[in-house]
């Protein structure tokens, strides 16, 4: 069964649109929160989601951010995640990304960059949720 690792609650800050003819472009820059077993802490500022949606309906995103906090050891350290998807925008939720991590965290740099995680995100009535879980934790 995968495993829990961190939730990030995401609080946007701004919207951007591009239609054209080929589809439409949204970039969503957003701060918040981080809170898990591995990590707390928040996100710095440049966050942003890059949405690309085709004249099909599939969503290719991408979302890149930094967080600033603190490991399971206690030791201050920095995360940086590249979150990427595509799904059909009338796609059942929560909609799958894959999350490629890099810290300086001497504790979770092993564990973060073996690249066996997942991530779901969920929209309710608290806002957006994004939860992260190591794949096939025993």
């Amino acid at each position: 069964m995968d495993k829990l690792i961190m939730e990030v609650f995401v609080d946007i800050d701004e919207r951007m649109q591009l239609n054209g003819p080929a589809g439409t472009i949204n970039m969503i820059t957003f701060k918040g929160t981080v809170s898990g077993e591995i990590f707390n802490g928040k996100i710095l500022p440049g966050g942003v989601d890059t949405q690309l949606i085709d004249v099909n309906g599939i969503k290719h995103m991408s979302a890149r951010y930094m967080m600033e906090g603190f490991d399971h050891t206690g030791e201050k350290c920095r995360i940086y995640i590249e979150n990427n998807g595509f799904f059909h925008i009338d796609a059942p939720k929560p909609f799958k990304t894959i999350p490629t991590f890099y810290t300086d965290s001497k504790a979770l740099a092993p564990y973060l960059h073996s690249n066996k995680f997942r991530g779901e995100g969920n929209r309710d009535e608290n806002g957006l949720v994004i939860r992260f879980f190591e794949t096939n934790a025993e």
